[in-house]
Formats: structure tokens, sequence, C-alpha cells
């Protein structure tokens, strides 16, 4: 091996990690329109079982099929933002968030209560707490001068929010209409022995994600139902927004369920702050506990086994590890995606690699 060889060799190797480099620079600078393309995919997904269902029951024509199921989409997101419009009109108006004084009064009684409920120590807390005239002087001494950049800065984030819901949906109605537009990209870069293996894979995968994402839809609307029937039962103002907001957390594994509970109790206190702590606030509190115990008893024993055995074909504690492992690599974002990802990869792997002893263990439901 002569040093021209060896040369070539380095600058070759030298230049593909350059290639490499820029490339993964490039997505990154266009990582917003590769979001927008993911979402996008994903309401696919969930559409798709209702165009199929117009065009092959209803003998819709396909462009209809999708424009219908896009109105219906569209209406659907539409009717959940209008819903926590009273919700978030009356915490405003609980948490007096216009009047310094009587939050102060407010977050003071609500405390005072707790403590001499439990007979807890509150010399701690109460250090910490500064009294109304402080607070008072400090608002007053606040520079008003930053209202006009945040105003700027809020118009700004309006604006980039509506581009990219234009985006989502206009790129949503292509994946609709032309279920082959993301095959036909994809097999570019495929060579032609292995085109017939994409596309056996990436038809197995749309029908895989398109349960699972359906089947995500299932296992929230039946947490609304049982959350929306404990707060009904409690009489908690705005019930059903609490309880859809709750159940919209679930889509984070593990995680969400926590923070769905703690913001659902937190404005079951708030919406009751000028009543009774010990004959109002705790038994309230109390029932809406039991309710999120049930909701999440039958959630984690029959509705989450139910989606992933019968939408993804993965056994509950694979799924488990799967999603484990993602958080811990790759943050919350990476449990939301743990499942999908590994639905996809498990496919290709099989189209693929259908021989090796592991893929056929870990893939012989698929």
């Amino acid at each position: 091996m002569t040093s021209k060889t060896i040369a070539n060799g380095i600058l070759r190797a030298l230049g593909i990690i350059a290639g490499i480099i820029l490339i993964l620079y490039f997505f990154y600078l266009i990582r917003s329109v590769l979001a927008y393309l993911a979402v996008a995919a994903v309401i696919a997904l969930i559409g798709r079982p209702i165009v199929l269902f117009l065009r092959r029951k209803l003998n819709f024509p396909n462009t209809l099929a999708v424009i219908l199921t896009m109105i219906l989409m569209v209406g659907i997101l539409a009717g959940i933002f209008a819903l926590f419009i009273p919700l978030i009109t009356e915490q405003s108006k609980n948490l007096s968030l216009l009047n310094i004084d009587e939050l102060q009064e407010s977050i003071n009684t609500l405390y005072h209560k707790t403590t001499q409920y439990f007979g807890l120590s509150s010399h701690v807390v109460e250090d910490v707490i500064q009294d109304t005239e402080i607070e008072k002087n400090i608002i007053q001494g606040l520079d008003i001068g930053f209202v006009p950049d945040f105003l700027n800065s809020l118009l700004s984030i309006l604006s980039s929010a509506s581009i990219g819901l234009f985006s989502v949906l206009f790129i949503s109605f292509f994946f609709l209409k032309d279920s082959k537009l993301f095959q036909n990209g994809l097999l570019i870069f495929v060579p032609q022995t292995k085109e017939k293996g994409t596309i056996n894979s990436i038809d197995k995968i749309n029908n895989l994600l398109s349960r699972y994402f359906v089947g995500l839809l299932l296992q929230i609307f039946i947490l609304f139902i049982i959350y929306t029937i404990v707060l009904l039962i409690v009489g908690i103002e705005n019930a059903i927004v609490i309880a859809f907001l709750c159940a919209l957390f679930n889509i984070i594994p593990y995680i969400g369920p926590l923070i769905g509970g703690a913001l659902m109790i937190t404005l079951t206190m708030t919406s009751n702050l000028g009543a009774d702590f010990s004959e109002v606030i705790l038994p309230k509190t109390g029932y809406v506990l039991i309710g999120l115990a049930i909701g999440q008893l039958v959630d984690n024993f029959f509705s989450q086994p139910f989606i992933f055995s019968n939408s993804v074909k993965s056994h509950p504690l694979e799924i488990f590890l799967v999603i484990i492992i993602a958080g811990l690599l790759f943050g919350v974002v990476g449990m939301i995606v743990a499942v999908p990802g590994y639905t996809a990869i498990k496919v290709i792997l099989k189209e693929f690699l259908a021989e090796n002893k592991i893929v056929k263990s870990l893939t012989e439901n698929l």
C-alpha cells in the first residue's frame, strides 16, 4: 500500500465526514420544516382511516374524501381551542390575575387553611412569602417599557404559529390526497434492488402507525370520559375542558399522567378558593384523587395493553423498556416518539433482516 493510496483514503474519509456534517447542519437549518413534515405525517396517519372509509364505504372521490376529512379535523381542532376560552376566563377570575391584593389574599388564605388543617409549621414558607406592601412596591417599581417588546414578541409568536398551522395543513392535505407522495420521494434515495422491500415496509408502517395513533386517540377519549364524570360529580366548573386537558397529557408516557393529575388537582382547588377548606376544598380534592386513580388503573391495565398489543404488535413490557430507554436518551420528546419509531424500526428489520435470530424473535407477531 503506497503513501498515495493512504492519502487518497484519508482524503476520501475526510470528505465523507465533511459531507455528513454539512447534511446534518442543513437539517438543523430546516428543522422547522422537518417538524412540519413530522406533524403533517401524524395527521395524515390519523386521517387515513377516515379517507379510506369515505372512499370504500361511501364511494366518495379521493379528493372530496380528503377535503371532508381535513374539514372535520380542522373543525375538531377549532372546537378544542374554543373550549379553553371559558376555562382561561374563569381561572383568571378565580386567581384574580389582574389584582395583586386579591391574589395575595387568596394564596395566603389557602396556604393558612392548609397548614392549620394538617398541623404543619409555616415558618419556612412565611419567610419566603412577602407582605402585600412589599409586593406592591416591587410592582410599582417595575419599568413598563418592556410592554411594547412583549407585544412584538407575542405578535411574532402568533405569526409563526399561523405559518406553521397553514404549512402543516397544506402538507397534510397532499399526504392524504396522494398516499404515495412520501413513498415516491423516499424511493429516490433507495437502490433499485431494495425498492420492493422498501415499499412493503412503508405500507406496513403506515398501517401499524395509523392504527396506533387512532388507538392513542381512543385511550385519551376513555380517560376524558372518566375524568369528566368525576369532575361533574364533584361539581367543578368547566369540567369538560379540564378533563380533556388532563387526558391530553397522557400522550407523554408515564410523566404525562403525573402532570395531568397535578393540573387537575390545582384547578380543582383554585376553582373553590373562597370556600371552606375542610368542608369543601379538601373533600372535593380527595374525590378528584380517587377519580384520577381509577382513570390510571383503567388506562394501565386495559387501555394501554389493548392498544399496544393490537396496534403495533408489541408486548407491553417491550414497549415499557423502549419508552424508558428513549426517555433517558432523548428526554420527553424521545418518550413520545418511542413507540412509533420502534415500530418502524421493527418493520424495516423484518423486511431486510428476516433471517436474523434476534430480529425474528422481536418481529414474530408482525
